[in-house]
């Protein structure tokens, strides 16, 4: 048994490119993370744009969630004992809009050297078909695949990349979760949320997790933060832990860290920032 999944789960998870639910936090711990992203927004402003991106190094209790043992327990099942957060991102849908995330694969313009990435998507509120869960299609991580810039109004993804090749959607299985439920997703799995139909705000919390031996092979030096085990190769530079929300110091390294990934995801590209 592993420390959090089956090995009966591991194997699908292997064999099919995701697993879900996993019980991250509870139902209350993530009405009490919206109402810390709701109070922030209302003395800011939406957060929006880069603030979105490696949210965990300007909120302390987003520090938290990264080290939640509830999910890297079921993490370490699927890439190993010693874990890096590399990235986060929220993706945060308001009601009745048209924000949507197009069919793609997350490997795709990260450039990492080896797709042994697995993504923690935790639900702050319920995410559901009404309002734009994810969806994905089984066994599609086998492949890297081509893909397109689409720049699109109202994709959510940084490029509005998509895939160049034909979905079966007929295939596609709904990743339903309940707030403080959280999915696994492997870097390359084909998926896909649609606009948010609903009176709420669809609010999730993406969480990337490498393991220690992987390196960045595009771009410039990245950084990470060590969330369980040890770093023994150091291929990234390491990040500091917020000790206050928007502590100045620490958005001003936040700025600098996202630029340089900035120059990793939108290599190839005019557009140079999130």
């Amino acid at each position: 048994m592993g420390k959090s999944l089956s090995p009966a789960a591991v194997e699908r998870y292997r064999r099919d490119g995701y697993h879900f639910p996993v019980r991250a936090i509870t139902a209350e711990q993530a009405r009490e993370y919206r109402a810390q992203l709701e109070a922030w927004e209302a003395g800011n402003g939406p957060l929006e744009g880069i603030h979105r991106h490696k949210a965990h190094m300007l909120f302390t209790w987003l520090d938290e969630l990264v080290r939640t043992p509830a999910i890297l327990d079921a993490v370490e099942d699927v890439i190993g004992p010693n874990i890096l957060c590399w990235s986060s991102s929220f993706f945060i849908k308001e009601a009745r809009t048209e924000d949507y995330v197009s069919w793609h694969q997350d490997a795709t313009y990260w450039g990492l050297s080896e797709p042994d990435v697995v993504t923690a998507w935790v639900a702050f509120t319920e995410s559901s078909a009404k309002n734009g869960n994810m969806r994905v299609i089984p066994g599609s991580h086998k492949t890297q695949v081509p893909h397109v810039d689409t720049f699109a109004e109202h994709n959510l993804l940084s490029r509005g990349q998509e895939v160049a090749v034909r979905v079966d959607e007929t295939q596609a299985v709904d990743i339903a979760l309940q707030p403080g439920e959280a999915s696994l997703h492997h870097v390359l799995i084909f998926h896909y949320s649609g606009p948010n139909r609903s009176d709420d705000r669809r609010i999730g919390f993406a969480i990337r997790y490498i393991p220690t031996y992987i390196r960045q092979v595009a771009g410039p030096h990245d950084s990470v933060t060590l969330v369980r085990g040890a770093d023994t190769y150091g291929h990234f530079d390491p990040e500091p832990r917020p000790t206050r929300d928007f502590d100045p110091a620490m958005v001003a390294l936040h700025k600098e860290i996202s630029d340089r990934q900035a120059k990793i995801l939108f290599r190839g590209t005019r557009n140079t920032g999130f």
